[in-house]
């Protein structure tokens, strides 16, 4: 298919026009550090061990990975990066960086903390979005056993999940009930405040639940707009069958569906795990199959934008490419209020900024918090650095030909 020749992700001039020549010149020190593959495997396996035991190196860490890749450790600090993302036609995706508690009372917290970040995006004028991750606010192991069950069925996915549920204890049943009604205040507030909820994906074998979770607030709250995402993760290789399947359900129970495509955050887990446990593995055969998977998932919502709002997450170029020639094909606007595109902070800025001069509805997704509950975030940001095949690479790349471009 021939792309449209309009928009260019060669230009660094637009990228990197929000960066400073002294921030320009700390990312290629940062995306050069992180080309030594023997030092991001260092880094990854010291910096949260020495976060743990109280070393003092939150300083270093907030000066280089965390300013790269996050929006700072509190909501204030988000405004500065928001703000200035705005100026240039960007929009921002917040995401509070809590990656799961351990009882009720931290479950509870994060909900009151999602909700607190809900509050305050309504009052922002560039923040449509926020996500959020149901083990953020629910016990893996609980969500790990619903999985188990809904495998074990027969049938549609929810009709196996009822068929799951009475395998739960009566405790477990009220503690599942929690974990709807925290997800179902977080969906109100989002209604109520006129912002998207993007539920983040989740390992395989605890997804089963967050779909049904997903699927039970998008029949409530998709009916006349669109408030709850689900996103699908396209290197499994039945997601592009679920995408399909979700639909037919929207059909049917009578909701717009949320539908956030990604390539996926957990593939050599998921492998490692398949093999060790020894089931077939879910993750695509190789990276083409995922690509072909993406890209025939976003012409599967491009024709039913009727009843499907797509983002677009990646930082494909031929993807996000793909996704604008699809609406000018269809003679539909590059901001169509049902396409969004969307890439990571500290990323990809060439595929963002240039898409938002063409005028798409175009964003970064802002990780923040505490320096140590962000962690996590960062070092899955700098592993994937180097295990993408030549991301670092092309990040150095752009920001050694805008360097140059400025006499620098």
């Amino acid at each position: 298919m021939d792309l449209h020749p309009a928009i260019s992700f060669d230009n660094t001039e637009n990228a990197f026009a929000y960066k400073s020549d002294k921030e320009l010149r700390k990312a290629r020190f940062l995306f050069r550090s992180m080309s030594y593959q023997w030092l991001v495997k260092f880094g990854i396996r010291f910096t949260p061990w020495a976060i743990r035991i109280g070393l003092p190196v939150k300083g270093l860490i907030r000066k280089t990975i965390f300013k790269q890749f996050a929006g700072g450790e509190t909501l204030e600090e988000t405004a500065t990066v928001a703000k200035k993302l705005g100026e240039y036609g960007v929009q921002v995706i917040l995401d509070y960086g809590v990656e799961g508690g351990n009882n009720e009372e931290a479950f509870d917290h994060a909900t009151d903390e999602f909700i607190r970040v809900i509050n305050y995006a309504g009052t922002q004028p560039n923040i449509p979005f926020m996500s959020v991750k149901v083990t953020g606010i629910a016990r893996f192991d609980l969500l790990q056993k619903l999985d188990h069950s809904v495998e074990q069925g027969s049938g549609s996915l929810m009709r196996r999940f009822s068929k799951g549920l009475e395998t739960l204890t009566a405790n477990e049943k009220a503690e599942w009930q929690r974990i709807q009604d925290r997800l179902l205040r977080i969906c109100e507030i989002a209604d109520e405040k006129n912002i998207g909820v993007f539920i983040d994906a989740e390992e395989t074998w605890i997804q089963d639940p967050v779909d049904v979770v997903t699927i039970l607030m998008m029949e409530k709250f998709n009916k006349n707009k669109v408030v709850v995402y689900n996103t699908l993760q396209l290197y499994r290789h039945d997601r592009l069958q679920f995408l399909k399947d979700s639909y037919e359900a929207a059909l049917q129970r009578n909701f717009i569906l949320g539908a956030k495509l990604v390539r996926g955050a957990y593939m050599e887990k998921e492998r490692r795990r398949a093999e060790q446990m020894n089931y077939p593995s879910p993750i695509q055969t190789d990276k083409a199959a995922t690509d072909r998977d993406f890209n025939d998932a976003i012409q599967f919502c491009i024709n039913h934008l009727d009843r499907i709002a797509l983002v677009v997450a990646s930082h494909n170029e031929y993807s996000n490419l793909l996704t604008t020639q699809l609406l000018q094909q269809k003679n539909l606007p590059l901001n169509h209020p049902r396409v969004h595109l969307s890439q990571l902070y500290g990323m990809s800025d060439n595929i963002t900024f240039n898409l938002a001069i063409a005028g798409c509805h175009v964003s970064k997704y802002l990780p923040f918090g505490p320096i140590k509950d962000v962690i996590p975030y960062l070092m899955r940001r700098a592993q994937e650095n180097t295990s993408v095949k030549g991301q670092t690479g092309r990040e150095l790349g752009l920001i050694k030909k805008e360097i140059k471009r400025r006499g620098l």
